[in-house]
C-alpha cells in the first residue's frame, strides 16, 4: 500500500470486485437504466407495513442476492460494511441482523457505498480475503425523515432531487480477475454555507470538486486517463457546478463526466427535477449499470466519486449549513 499525496492510497494488492447486485423501486424501474437492475419492485412497500421495514427488506434481499450471484459462501465473507440514510442506520442494522458476518455500520450520507468500498479495500490490503459492501435508500422513508410527510403533497422546487428507492451491494476479494479497485481518494468535509435542503447538488458539488482535484494532484492523472468519471448524486445542478469549477481549475471533464443521479431517471418524463439522490442512487447505478459495463470491457477505467450531504433534520431546523463529503475510488480492468 502506497500513500500518494495528501489523501490517496494506491494498493499493492488491488481488490477484485467479484460481483454486484441491486434491487430498485418502481420509479427507478420506469427509468432509462431499468434493464440493468437485477430486480425491479412493483411498489414501494414490498409487502411490509412501513416504509422503513420495506427499506430493510430491500437491503437484506440485495445482500442475499449478491452472495448468491458471487458464489462466495457467506461464512467466507469476513466483514460487512453497510449504511443508509435513516437515523442510526436502521435499514442496515435491522436488515442485516441475521447475516452473521462481522458488521460495520457506516454513514457518509449518499457517499456511503463508496466509503464502504474504500474501507473494505483497505481491510483486504491489510490481509483479509473477502468483504461485503452495501447501501440503501428509500424515497418515502427519507422524505418523511428529512423533509415533509408525503401526505402533505408539498411542492418540490426545481433544485430538488428524488431520493432513489433501491440498494446496491458488492463483494470484494483479494483473489480474482478484476475489475480492480486500484486506488482510493478519501474526501474532506467541505462546507460552503449552503442551507437549502432542497438544493443538495449545490451543497455537495464543492466537496466533489475538492476530491477530484486532490485525486488528480495526488496521482498525476488527468481526465483523459479515465473512460468515465461519475459522481454519486449531484444531479443536474450539481453536475453543472462541478463541470464549471473543474474548467476554471484547468480541467475539462465534459467528454468523460456524468452523474448517477442524472443517469437513473428521465427528468422530463418522470418529473424528478434535478435528478436522483440517496445512498441507493450511486449503489444501484454502479451495481447494475456501471459494473456490467466494466465486466463487458465497454469501460476499462472509471473514477467513481460518491457525494454526501452530512446533515440531518435537526441541523436544518436549527439553521445549520450543509457540509458536503465526497469519496473516490479508481476502478480498472487491469492492475
Amino acid at each position: 500500500m502506497q500513500k500518494l499525496g495528501k489523501q490517496t492510497i494506491k494498493f499493492d494488492t488491488p481488490p477484485t470486485i467479484v460481483d454486484c447486485a441491486c434491487i430498485v423501486g418502481p420509479k427507478e424501474a420506469d427509468g432509462p437504466l431499468a434493464k440493468f437492475f437485477d430486480q425491479c419492485l412493483e411498489n414501494e412497500m414490498w409487502g411490509e407495513k412501513t416504509w422503513e421495514k420495506a427499506e430493510s427488506k430491500i437491503m437484506k434481499e440485495t445482500v442475499n442476492m449478491v452472495i448468491s450471484k458471487s458464489g462466495v459462501p457467506s461464512d467466507k465473507i469476513e466483514y460487512c460494511f453497510a449504511g443508509d440514510l435513516l437515523n442510526q442506520c436502521i435499514s442496515s442494522s435491522f436488515g442485516l441482523r441475521e447475516i452473521n458476518i462481522p458488521f460495520f455500520g457506516i454513514f457518509g450520507a449518499c457517499s456511503t457505498f463508496v466509503e464502504g468500498m474504500s474501507l473494505a479495500s483497505v481491510f483486504i490490503e491489510g490481509g483479509i480475503n473477502c468483504a461485503l459492501c452495501a447501501a440503501s435508500s428509500h424515497f418515502c422513508s427519507s422524505e418523511k425523515q428529512f423533509r415533509f410527510p408525503l401526505e402533505l403533497g408539498n411542492q418540490r422546487p426545481p433544485t430538488s432531487q428524488w431520493t432513489v428507492t433501491g440498494a446496491g451491494a458488492s463483494i470484494l476479494s483479494r483473489d480474482g480477475n478484476g475489475p480492480y479497485i486500484t486506488c482510493i481518494t478519501s474526501g474532506k468535509i467541505v462546507d460552503m454555507g449552503i442551507k437549502d435542503a432542497n438544493n443538495m447538488g449545490a451543497a455537495m458539488a464543492p466537496a466533489a470538486f475538492d476530491t477530484l482535484m486532490t485525486h488528480f494532484k495526488d496521482t498525476g492523472r488527468s481526465p483523459n486517463y479515465y473512460d468515465a468519471i461519475l459522481t454519486g448524486d449531484l444531479g443536474y445542478i450539481g453536475r453543472d457546478i462541478l463541470t464549471d469549477l473543474s474548467k476554471n481549475a484547468g480541467y475539462n471533464i465534459n467528454s468523460v463526466y456524468n452523474d448517477c443521479g442524472v443517469l437513473i431517471f428521465d427528468k422530463e418524463k418522470q418529473d424528478t427535477h434535478s435528478g436522483g439522490s440517496g445512498c441507493g442512487c450511486c449503489a444501484s447505478v454502479f451495481s447494475g449499470y456501471l459494473f456490467k459495463q466494466l465486466k463487458e470491457q465497454k469501460l476499462r477505467r472509471i473514477l467513481l466519486i460518491a457525494t454526501g450531504a452530512l446533515m440531518n433534520a435537526t441541523s436544518s431546523q436549527q439553521g445549520e449549513s450543509i457540509p458536503g463529503i465526497a469519496h473516490a475510488i479508481s476502478i480498472e480492468i487491469e492492475k
